[in-house]
């Protein structure tokens, strides 16, 4: 079989070499050429998967997309051709979690309060909103839900109309897929209105997709408003954002918040699941098979951190700075988004470092949050 895979994807090889020819193609420039003769398409959330890259194509086994959304594929289409799908839901939702936990403490130790004083709104509840939601509760942050699907589904949580979380939260971050149609439609969902209404001070965390929020209206509200505060890991107009954005922006990023070695591995590992079902083969790797061990992966607490150390712990797994510093020097030169989400390779999770408390002290807190083997 011939497998044309997205160049950025990782493991690949390791995980389906032994199901024929690998050909790495770059996503964004995938053309129905590159995949006229291919029994397997593998690609991520940059390249659109619709009749115009397939319709030459008449031998098409399985399409898969390393990634949690699905709005640039169509999925209707590859039904109505019999052409077998799967995405990634979930895959890199802690990596997400995570990303945004450790951006709000950030921003926590740069204008001098405590995130615990912020009361966060958490925009779609699926499983990155989730993921945010649990590493918050676990730190004992007030959190209010919004997602009218779920609500309309009798989801046991409480949910909010967004207005509710507009005039009570400290900080609204975004964790919906990006649809143009119908009552929940999510294309600018934050619109130039909903962006004055944000309360006095509010931090504003966009970690899904970039065209959730109007960036030139954005641009326009925060020239008008700098007691706001911007983490933007996503775009309107990938992988060319509005330089005006990225400078007004506290925390910049090219849409990596997802990109834990642990989430990278997890999107291809979930690909590999469904097709070896799909072909009736084994499945022989695990996610162990794939990560290396980190350079450091024991720490030992002598007690509970406070809130600077626990960022502190959070530098030492994963330092946001450093996207932010080099994101920020790169952004306009051509290429360089992409280049840098692909060699985006150092990134680990909470869970790949084991904390031993030897003072005994209480900080199952910091299980729950995600580290690994919390004793004492």
């Amino acid at each position: 079989m011939k497998l044309v895979v997205d160049e950025n994807m990782p493991y690949v090889s390791q995980l389906f070499a032994p199901l024929g020819e690998i050909v790495p193609v770059n996503g964004r420039q995938l053309d129905a050429a590159s995949v006229a003769d291919a029994d397997i398409l593998l690609v991520r959330s940059v390249t659109r998967v619709d009749e115009a890259l397939l319709g030459g194509n008449a031998q098409l086994k399985f399409v898969g997309s390393a990634t949690i959304g699905t709005d640039h594929v169509d999925v209707d289409y590859l039904a109505a051709r019999g052409v077998p799908f799967s995405n990634a839901p979930g895959c890199n939702a802690t990596s997400v979690g995570e990303y945004v936990f450790i951006a709000l403490l950030e921003l926590a130790a740069k204008y001098g309060t405590s995130l615990k004083q912020r009361k966060v709104g958490i925009v779609g509840a699926g499983n990155t909103g989730t993921a945010v939601a649990k590493c918050l509760n676990a730190y004992g942050v007030s959190t209010l839900l919004c997602d009218p699907p779920k609500a309309r589904q009798h989801d046991a949580r409480q949910f909010h109309p967004l207005d509710t979380l507009l005039q009570e939260c400290d900080v609204i971050t975004l964790h919906v897929p990006l649809t143009h149609g119908g009552a929940d439609a999510t294309h600018y969902l934050l619109n130039e209105a909903r962006l004055q209404a944000l309360r006095p001070g509010c931090w504003l965390v966009n970690a899904c997709r970039g065209e959730v929020i109007d960036n030139q209206a954005l641009i326009r509200v925060k020239r008008q408003r700098p007691d706001l505060a911007l983490v933007l890991d996503v775009w309107e107009g990938e992988p060319n954002p509005m330089p005006e954005l990225v400078a007004l922006a506290d925390i910049a990023t090219p849409h990596i918040a997802g990109y834990s070695l642990e989430g990278r591995a997890n999107g291809t590992l979930m690909l590999y699941r469904q097709l070896q079902r799909m072909l009736g083969l084994p499945l022989t790797k695990t996610l162990e098979d794939l990560l290396p061990r980190r350079w450091s992966s024991r720490l030992v607490l002598n007690g509970a951190p406070s809130e600077y150390e626990l960022l502190t712990l959070c530098r030492f797994i994963y330092d946001l700075r450093d996207d932010d510093r080099k994101f920020r020097k790169i952004h306009q030169i051509p290429g360089e988004f992409d280049n840098m989400r692909k060699n985006h390779r150092y990134r680990r999770e909470f869970s790949a470092v084991a904390l031993e408390n030897v003072a005994g002290y209480g900080v199952d807190w910091l299980s729950e949050l995600g580290f690994s083997g919390v004793k004492g």
